[in-house]
């Protein structure tokens, strides 16, 4: 029964995130879902991504989190649109969740979305919210053994951010064996080093960004 009803929940959802999808679609927004444990970094590399595209790009920004506005007024301060998410005792967004939202953002005027998951490794790849793809950031303090005890969120991810590399001489994290770690889950995992506080990195992750709009005529008022 209980695996039955874990079943109906997830095509319920995939059902709405595929609504959601033909939303943004519709709009010409690329959506990124942003996931990590909490504390990996993911709000401080979103101002620094913010700061470093808005002049470029037009981007909004959903925070998920079980409680508080803070990582909500800290994107705030860039000038750009975002809306925050509190889920309660949830420990991830759903496409419901995103759904209820998106009366509040401007979608016409939005080229990409960033949505910036639960701090979770475990419940945010299980769920699509109808994002072009998944982002998974890994700081080098967590430990280097996280791909081989949370496989589904590497196998989920199409793109593994390392960030706090600015702190590895202080760790013992092992960024190869992460890497091989990470391909023997998923080959196809494209994998970028970065310091979110140092910005060392940042420029081929913003890169990595544009090189997704482009193609698909996300850039420069949705024209190309």
């Amino acid at each position: 029964m209980k695996v039955r009803l874990v079943k109906n929940i997830l095509e319920v959802n995939d059902r709405i995130a595929r609504e959601n999808r033909m939303i943004f679609d519709q709009n010409g927004i690329f959506v990124i879902n942003m996931m990590s444990a909490p504390g990996a970094g993911k709000t401080t590399l979103l101002e620094k991504t913010i700061n470093a595209l808005k002049d470029r790009i037009s981007i909004g920004v959903i925070e998920g989190d079980i409680a508080t506005t803070r990582d909500a007024e800290k994107i705030e301060a860039t000038g750009v649109p975002v809306v925050q998410i509190n889920t309660g005792s949830a420990c991830h967004l759903d496409g419901n969740m995103i759904r209820g939202i998106m009366d509040d953002l401007p979608l016409s005027e939005i080229e990409l979305l960033i949505i910036e998951n639960v701090g979770n490794l475990v419940c945010p790849a299980e769920f699509n919210v109808g994002e072009n793809a998944k982002v998974m950031l890994l700081s080098a303090t967590e430990g280097d053994d996280k791909p081989l005890k949370y496989p589904l969120m590497f196998s989920e991810a199409s793109l593994l951010l390392i960030n706090k590399i600015d702190l590895l001489p202080y760790t013992n994290f092992d960024t190869a064996k992460v890497k091989k770690d990470s391909h023997s889950i998923n080959p196809n995992l494209e994998i970028l080093e970065l310091s979110a506080k140092t910005g060392k990195g940042m420029e081929q992750w913003c890169n990595w960004l544009e090189q997704k709009l482009v193609p698909l005529g996300y850039i420069a008022g949705k024209t190309l």
